[in-house]
């Protein structure tokens, strides 16, 4: 199943964000026009394209401020012929949550508070199966497929996805349909609770998270977690740094979601760039959110990498909301947008429009 087509029953939504300062948003923020704008799509390529498809998708996508594209398979033909477009072409990969090692290593899958692994038991939805961060082994097997890819000489860079912890909690929207009431992190969601995860704790912060009552609860373990993602994602950056190629990753909307949510810590992740999937209709927001989620977002980083507003096309109900979206995004400190979606020629007409605006 495609990520977004995963995202979009709604299995990652959480409750939105608040800012700290109350509207915070609405008003545009002073952003610099010197620095460079970019725009993506999120794609899988369809192996049925044909030649002429292809130079005619990409020259329009060019045309209208398309800088690059996220594909989710490898396809040589399809980088190519983006590349010739002058559109930079990057592979978007699954990161932690990979299945294929499952049969030959299963020991290398998280588990939960209650012990169960996602290798056998995994939550949610069957394909939710978790590598654990915690592992060295994980980690060179995640860096040594990152550097495959990156030999290749029509791939300009590397984009993660699903670079984080499982769901440990879903939207209230969705409990009904799950069967499940999720007013506290419920233990058979909440990961990683293996044996090196366990060990690896203790010699850092001296503290059995066995002994500890409220798991849930406990600062230094969530700590923890974050830095075991933080960890892996900055040595798969050194490999893509190694390749003098670009690394830049899908993550969850807000700092503070990603953290709470998924253990995810994006903001110190060393990255060429960022796309926080702000998908307002899945956390049941308007269309001004996207400009909250960004200004939060862009308020965190203060500068370390740019940030890319993740809009998925399906949560507008027109043209003129896309259009907002856009504007929402780029007046609170977005570098660009990224598009997951049919990209229709009226979306490419108002990108095109939007970022002449941007850069004037």
């Amino acid at each position: 199943m495609n990520k977004r087509e995963f995202l979009k029953a709604g299995l990652v939504a959480t409750v939105a964000a608040q800012l700290p300062i109350k509207g915070q948003a609405k008003e545009p923020v002073t952003i610099s026009k010197k620095k460079a704008m970019k725009n993506w799509i999120w794609i899988n390529p369809n192996l049925k394209d044909t030649d002429d498809d292809l130079k005619t998708n990409y020259t329009a996508y060019k045309a209208a401020g398309i800088t690059g594209i996220f594909f989710e398979n490898d396809s040589e033909r399809h980088f190519r012929a983006a590349k010739a477009a002058g559109i930079e072409a990057h592979r978007w990969i699954w990161t932690f949550n990979r299945a294929e090692k499952v049969a030959d290593h299963p020991e290398w899958y998280s588990k939960s508070r209650n012990g169960d692994s996602c290798a056998d038991k995994p939550p949610y939805v069957p394909y939710y199966r978790w590598l654990c961060p915690s592992r060295p082994e994980v980690q060179d097997y995640l860096t040594s497929t990152v550097n495959d890819i990156l030999t290749k000489d029509y791939v300009d860079g590397i984009h993660l996805d699903y670079v984080r912890y499982c769901d440990v909690i879903l939207p209230v929207n969705l409990w009904d349909k799950y069967k499940i009431e999720q007013t506290k992190e419920l233990p058979e969601y909440d990961f990683c609770y293996c044996e090196v995860c366990q060990a690896k704790f203790k010699e850092q912060y001296g503290k059995d998270i066995k002994a500890i009552q409220y798991p849930d609860a406990s600062l230094s373990w969530r700590l923890f977690r974050y830095g075991n993602i933080i960890r892996v994602v900055n040595a798969v950056s050194a490999v893509a740094h190694q390749h003098k190629k670009t690394i830049t990753a899908a993550v969850f909307p807000t700092p503070e979601v990603a953290r709470r949510n998924v253990r995810q810590d994006w903001t110190n992740f060393k990255l060429d760039g960022v796309c926080p999937m702000i998908y307002h209709g899945f956390y049941k927001e308007n269309v001004s959110w996207i400009g909250d989620a960004v200004a939060e977002g862009i308020h965190v980083l203060n500068g370390k990498f740019p940030l890319y507003a993740g809009l998925y096309l399906s949560d507008f109900n027109n043209d003129e909301e896309v259009r907002s979206g856009i504007q929402y995004a780029l007046k609170n400190g977005a570098s660009g947008v990224s598009f997951f979606g049919r990209v229709t020629p009226s979306v490419l007409g108002i990108l095109k429009q939007e970022s002449a605006a941007f850069k004037a």
